[in-house]
């Protein structure tokens, strides 16, 4: 059966799976507005009960949900969550700390050095490089800026 691909696009659509987008969409904010409620929740725990400055309660609050991630990560169920929820787990803190958990885990059984180093950037590793690399060159442009428009003035 030949099909050029405008043949292949309208078959292809037609035989694909509809998705219920809105049941996915409300599943979404259901759990991402429940880990961003958490964090919340540990934020005023850690700044009213515990008595921590602003700045030492959102860095504890940042690495709570990173263990927790990768806790929840290790014994399989984020996975669950993250089938449910979709997208609604990829609230940035938590769905990183699962991206660099779960190369790690899986890796794990080729060793230390082969298995989980080799394998725990394989999916954060770009987002790291050239976040890095973003920041980088919009630092030098700012600089560059700054120093431009002083000499203009």
């Amino acid at each position: 059966m030949n099909m050029d691909k405008k043949q292949y696009k309208k078959y292809a659509a037609a035989h694909a799976p509809k998705s219920p987008l809105g049941a996915d969409c409300l599943r979404a904010f259901l759990v991402g507005g429940t880990i961003c409620a958490m964090g919340q929740g540990l934020l005023e725990l850690y700044s009213k009960v515990c008595g921590l400055v602003k700045d030492e309660a959102t860095a504890l609050v940042s690495v709570t949900l990173v263990f927790v991630a990768v806790l929840l990560t290790a014994v399989g169920v984020f996975d669950r969550i993250a089938r449910f929820a979709g997208a609604g787990t990829l609230v940035p803190i938590t769905g990183f700390a699962n991206s660099v958990a779960s190369p790690a885990i899986d890796s794990r059984a080729e060793g230390l050095v082969l298995g989980v180093g080799a394998k725990i950037f394989t999916v954060a590793g770009p987002v790291l490089l050239y976040g890095t690399l973003a920041g980088t060159v919009y630092g030098l442009i700012y600089y560059l800026w700054g120093v431009l428009s002083g000499l203009i003035q």
